[in-house]
């Protein structure tokens, strides 16, 4: 099998060349198939590539999971040899040894005598031997290895006398461990100087367009004919799947319509990175634009001029991310939303990360990020940030969780290669809550504070603009004379235009005029409970802007001495 080594495989074979390291940890994106043989077609699992390509000239290859138990898938015979004269068993009760202490135990042993052998006879040469562990997490799993259990105790133990012995550094012998998210396994074995951490990446589009070749030499020799576009631009809608994920949309893409389709392969891409991000990403598909946004004219105005810098791929021109703040129910989500309709690359919002189990909210954000790299160019949406973002001192009562989260991201945030790449959205009525470092510039450079309308005008485009979105037949002569000093946002207009058609609607054939029923709707609204709170909301946005043209008059003409004091007269409200 002839295969030119990925970045990840070469690294490996340097590192281990080099005498530094004979152990690694492979984790990402490994329940993927690997290119080993690009002239014949042919890709094979994680596994196989290790067995047939990394390990080829090896003599022994262990591999042990805890479903198939411990099995030599090369040297069957010395490793069997060897397990009957040190257990009395026969071969046959190999794969019977499924329990991680007493299969880790064997391996230990297994060593231990290659070992000895080495050292008494010296010029009978060293013995090559590879042994992978799969699912490691079941192995070696995060956590305190005293509360773990004597079990998986012993076995980190195991794990890093592997790793740190000398003996073994010196001889050809490596282990292998194989885990989807690094967090998942014991932080002892992950922080080990003495092991190498390797991240094999979803597929990059040079990388998915060698593997559409495989797939014409193998599997769909009649690709070019049946897909409407060229072969390299296919292999740029497929970017962000793994090969695997890939292989199956154009299987079902033929299997179903005898072609492949720009339409089908978008709709198949969507559904097959939430199946694969399992449901911690969701693709934000907005039929509207910014057109559908009432007011905000400076808002609109520098979103869409950077939409502009990123159809000219002018990404150094371009905000690692925005802050959108203000009160609830001035419209930040549907502002993005809108947005996420014009920008014409994929916009993703964040779903619920947070995990129960321990390590799992970081391998999910682990998941997230490898998919957002590999997506090329993407939008970011995270919704009520303030609760999402983590904190920098997370106290005792997550055990540290939201402090991981938080420089898991600021880290992610900052990294400037994702400029005009990853494009980072986070909305907010509370941006006090999110911590400074997050919110700097280089992580969120454009802070946009949106409020509620502040003229009778502004009120009437507002009432307009809703109508429009909830298809309500509003037109200039429906809309009565709105109340001195009312101040409603788009939620609350909302609610008003609902109340009226349903009093319209009931009615029957004695419902008054539209304009009538707006009117009593109008004249009954009670103005919110929650005035302080909501004041507080447009003070803190105000002072997170970093921007005066965002700001409307009264708040452009209002000092920060006043503001601060304000600020803080309101604090005890919230």
């Amino acid at each position: 099998m002839t295969s030119v080594l990925l970045p990840w495989a070469k690294e490996m074979c340097d590192l281990f060349r080099s005498g530094s390291t004979a152990q690694f940890i492979l984790h990402g994106n490994v329940f993927d198939v690997v290119p080993a043989d690009a002239e014949k077609g042919q890709a094979v699992s994680l596994q196989e590539y290790l067995q047939e390509v990394m390990f080829a000239g090896y003599d022994v290859i262990l591999r042990y999971d805890r479903g198939k138990g411990v099995r030599a898938v090369r040297g069957e015979k010395d490793w069997a040899e060897w397990f009957e004269q040190a257990t009395g068993f026969s071969q046959g009760s190999l794969t019977a040894i499924r329990e991680p202490g007493k299969a880790m135990e064997i391996i230990d042993r297994y060593l231990l005598r290659t070992l000895n052998l080495q050292a008494i006879q010296a010029s009978a040469g060293q013995k090559k031997i590879a042994v992978i562990i799969d699912f490691a997490e079941f192995v070696v799993p995060r956590g305190d290895p005293l509360q773990l259990g004597g079990e998986f105790s012993s076995n980190v133990v195991k794990a890093l006398g592997w790793a740190n012995d000398p003996a073994i550094l010196r001889s050809n012998i490596v282990s292998v461990f194989i885990t989807e998210g690094l967090h998942d396994l014991n932080e002892l074995v992950v922080e080990n100087p003495h092991c190498a951490k390797l991240k094999i990446p979803l597929p990059s589009e040079p990388d998915m367009l060698d593997y559409v070749h495989i797939l014409q030499k193998g599997a769909f020799p009649d690709l070019s004919q049946k897909c409407e576009m060229p072969v390299e631009q296919l292999a740029n809608r497929l970017t962000g799947l793994s090969r695997v994920g890939a292989r199956t949309a154009l299987s079902m893409a033929l299997n179903t319509e005898g072609k492949i389709t720009t339409a089908w392969l978008s709709r198949m891409k969507k559904t097959l990175i939430e199946r694969e991000c399992q449901g911690l990403l969701e693709f934000l598909e907005s039929p509207y634009t910014l057109d559908h946004v009432a007011g905000l004219d400076a808002a609109k105005a520098w979103l869409r001029e950077d939409t502009q810098l990123l159809r000219k791929n002018a990404y150094h021109a371009l905000p690692m991310g925005y802050l959108i703040a203000g009160r609830i129910g001035t419209g930040k989500t549907f502002l993005v939303q809108c947005w996420a309709g014009e920008l014409g690359i994929p916009c993703l919002v964040f779903k619920n990360f947070r995990d129960r189990w321990v390590g799992a909210t970081e391998s999910n954000l682990e998941k997230i990020f490898s998919i957002l790299h590999a997506l090329g160019q993407v939008v970011v949406f995270v919704d009520e940030a303030d609760q999402a973002a983590g904190k920098r001192e997370s106290g005792d009562g997550d055990s540290g969780l939201s402090g991981r989260i938080y420089a898991m991201l600021a880290k992610e945030m900052s990294d400037t290669r994702n400029r005009g790449r990853i494009i980072w959205v986070f909305a907010t009525s509370r941006p006090d809550l999110l911590e400074v470092d997050l919110k700097r510039q280089g992580r969120l450079d454009v802070h946009i504070p949106l409020f509620a309308p502040q003229t009778m005008d502004e009120m009437k485009v507002l009432f307009h603009a809703v109508a429009r979105k909830l298809r309500f037949p509003l037109t200039e002569a429906d809309l009565p004379e709105l109340p001195k000093g009312l101040v409603l946002g788009g939620n609350e207009v909302e609610g008003v235009l609902v109340r009226a058609l349903r009093q319209y609607e009931l009615a029957g054939e004695n419902r008054l005029p539209l304009k009538k029923a707006l009117e009593e709707t109008l004249a009954q609204v009670r103005p919110s409970a929650h005035t302080k709170k909501l004041e507080y909301m447009d003070l803190v946005a105000v002072r997170e802007c970093t921007d005066e043209r965002f700001l409307p008059e009264y708040f452009k003409n209002l000092a920060l001495e006043q503001l601060e004091l304000r600020i803080e007269e309101l604090r005890r409200y919230v």
